[in-house]
């Protein structure tokens, strides 16, 4: 029998979607209209890391629900993807989580629509291993984590922590062995870290995969993350705007407006998958990458829910150069 694990739903995941978007125009020298309820961005310091690097041309894969394909502000963002639900080359996104990590990470910027992307100038990858449900079996996620290493990604963002992945990963871990297959891929993976406010080693250690936590407005930790992972790092992942599909889905009863607020580890991971697509433009390998990320996050008061601190993308492209 299959064994069938629900997505991370973030906790305190109430949509927002009494936001809209304005503009459509694909000028790339329009300030994006919703850019300041991002928050998040100016947390990570992602704007001043952009004069160094935006990513440009870094594929960022996200194995979770697919994506709305025709979003005005993914337009031009997305690369070939898969679909192992429906065992097709068209993971449209039927549930929404997917489309809100995947703006997250790599949404058009300053095209005057919408948001800003982490990373402006990274693709997405849409792999779809999730169903309009938000659950999907623990082989798929396998294939999906393989399949996007065997065909460019250079980051992998699994926002799937919870608590019943979880705890198959703890007794021995059915995505290790696809995350270490992908590092030796050359791919950077990064891991939403849960949602059930524990104290876990979520993967088996010495797997290279970068974990991160969620932190609120004020640098503190969310109060749903969990914690605990060796070298983990932190992210803003409370009430965080992003992409939404134009239709309905599980996310998008009450408005299809495509844009809304989330909360989870969910949101913060994408985050700093799109910190480490800057640095995979300026050279650096997966393990270099890793250590820079948590070489320089902050963590002033050494609030150990933090992990090693919430990420500084400034700082960490400027390590680079030093």
């Amino acid at each position: 029998m299959r064994t069938r694990t629900p997505l991370a739903y973030c906790l305190a995941a109430v949509l927002l979607l009494t936001v809209t978007a304005c503009g459509d125009s694909d000028d790339d020298n329009k300030p994006d209209p919703m850019r300041d309820d991002q928050w998040a961005l100016d947390a990570l310091h992602l704007p001043d890391a952009w004069s160094t690097s935006k990513g440009d041309d870094t594929v960022i894969a996200v194995v979770d629900t697919g994506v709305d394909p025709d979003h005005p502000d993914l337009k031009g963002r997305l690369v070939d993807g898969h679909d192992f639900v429906d065992n097709d080359d068209s993971p449209k996104d039927l549930n929404g989580h997917g489309t809100h990590v995947s703006g997250i990470a790599a949404a058009h910027t300053d095209n005057g629509v919408g948001i800003a992307g982490g990373a402006p100038g990274a693709k997405i990858m849409p792999v779809r291993v999730l169903g309009a449900d938000g659950s999907g079996s623990n082989q798929n996620i396998n294939l999906g984590i393989k399949w996007a290493a065997d065909h460019g990604a250079d980051v992998i963002n699994l926002s799937l922590g919870e608590s019943g992945l979880m705890a198959k990963l703890l007794r021995g871990g059915t995505l290790n062995a696809a995350i270490k297959y992908a590092y030796g891929k050359g791919v950077t993976v990064v891991a939403a870290a849960g949602n059930d406010g524990d104290d876990v080693q979520t993967y088996k250690v010495g797997t290279p995969v970068l974990v991160v936590g969620a932190s609120d407005t004020d640098g503190a930790p969310a109060s749903f993350s969990n914690f605990g992972v060796d070298d983990a790092v932190s992210a803003p992942g409370v009430d965080i705007l992003s992409t939404l599909p134009t239709y309905r889905t599980k996310e998008t009863l009450k408005d299809t407006s495509g844009y809304g607020k989330l909360s989870g580890t969910s949101m913060a991971s994408p985050y700093v998958a799109a910190v480490a697509a800057l640095l995979h433009h300026e050279g650096l390998k997966p393990d270099e990458i890793m250590s820079t990320i948590r070489s320089t996050a902050k963590n002033p008061k050494n609030n150990t829910k933090l992990g090693l601190g919430v990420v500084d993308a400034e700082a960490a492209v400027k390590k680079k150069d030093s």
